[in-house]
């Protein structure tokens, strides 16, 4: 849980000065320098971060990292402040609530959809292929221009997938929860740049949304034969260059347990792997828990690995997991453990995040070259 860093400041005319701020809170040269979060060390090993916002009672909510944080108002001001304790080392996604709307910190440049921010301790590590997209209602990212209607019969319903070839296009990258990846976070502006800097090779992205994640991502074999049996060839049918032979699965949480399942049930289809945070506490049994993360662990992959799974000396999976994930560790080694002794080439790292893509979208472009590093089957 996050606690408020109480009264850091004792100079009421220029309270957050050690945050770079001068002028006395509500002024008029407050806000013109106003410029969060802002951090400082906090004595401990982490950071005291401050938060601003103007005009109205607000709350700050953190994606997957802690429980909301009320702002208190500086005297009779419309400067209202939260100065929030942080460990060493997080990339967190948030937001101010204010009644029932959400809304991107107008002070912070860094956004992540119209009404998302990102906050990073100083001591995050960089991210330099993924652009400063401003926060705001008015964010549009650039989109791919192939679009493909994709009616499954096996999943049912409709979907558009879009795809865009890198640097010339080559192996399809298939990125699970795509619509994130399209509108909250500019998965193919960093492509571009990791392809042009030559970090990777070209590649073909393929932005899969998803309707139920629940449902579609619990290891369930439906999703991967309409994949195999309708998609990819409607990918390769659509002109634009691919490999679909050397095929990338990228997935989070819920997606990057479908991205490891695939591997294990269809290993001609998927055999390089992308996964970050994957959810390995799941069993079919376990979304209807008290406390889903409390089972055996690694769930039902582990236990299939356990089991004696398919030979894996063909599979390349990258394993990443928010180091601020203490429930999804266990699980998460557990997996990747198994893996390695089943014979997969295996690399394991850890992001400077809790459960948020926000900290996972780095390690999505090492982990996806490092996979194409190899030909398929090699280990």
């Amino acid at each position: 849980m996050t606690d408020a860093v109480p009264g850091l400041s004792a100079d009421r005319e220029n309270a957050f000065v050690a945050y770079g701020l001068p002028g006395k809170p509500g002024t008029d040269e407050f806000w013109a320098a106003a410029g969060t979060p802002a951090s400082v060390p906090d004595g401990n090993g982490g950071w005291a971060t401050l938060f601003l916002w103007r005009g109205s009672p607000a709350t700050i909510e953190f994606e997957s990292w802690s429980e909301p944080v009320p702002l208190r108002r500086w005297g009779d001001t419309d400067c209202w402040y939260a100065e929030v304790r942080m460990p060493a080392r997080l990339r967190v996604t948030y937001r101010f609530l204010v009644g029932d709307e959400a809304y991107a910190d107008p002070f912070n440049p860094v956004g992540a959809g119209g009404d998302r921010s990102i906050a990073a301790t100083p001591d995050a590590p960089a991210q330099p292929h993924w652009p400063v997209i401003g926060a705001g209602s008015d964010v549009v990212l650039p989109l791919p221009r192939t679009r493909l209607r994709w009616a499954s019969e096996r999943l049912g319903g409709r979907r558009t997938v879009r795809v865009h070839p890198v640097g010339g296009g080559g192996p399809v990258v298939l990125l699970l929860d795509g619509d994130d990846w399209l509108y909250l976070h500019p998965a193919m502006t960093a492509f571009d740049s990791a392809v042009a800097s030559g970090e990777m090779p070209p590649v073909t992205l393929v932005f899969l949304p998803s309707k139920d994640r629940e449902a579609e991502f619990a290891c369930r074999r439906e999703l991967w034969e309409a994949v195999r049996d309708e998609l990819l060839p409607l990918v390769a049918e659509s002109g634009v260059p691919c490999d679909p032979d050397r095929l990338v699965v990228a997935g989070q949480s819920l997606g990057g347990l479908s991205a490891v399942y695939a591997a294990l049930e269809f290993p001609e289809l998927v055999s390089r792997v992308a996964c970050q945070s994957g959810s390995f506490w799941w069993t079919p049994d376990a979304m209807g828990l008290a406390d889903p993360f409390g089972g055996p662990l690694g769930g039902s992959v582990a236990a299939r690995l356990r089991g004696g799974g398919p030979e894996l000396a063909g599979l390349r999976v990258a394993f990443d997991v928010g180091e601020h994930e203490a429930r999804m560790l266990p699980h998460c080694e557990a997996v990747e453990a198994l893996a390695s002794e089943g014979g997969a080439a295996v690399r394991v790292s850890r992001s400077a995040s809790g459960h948020d893509r926000a900290g996972w979208r780095q390690a999505l472009l090492r982990d996806v070259a490092w996979a194409l590093d190899a030909p398929r089957g090699a280990p």
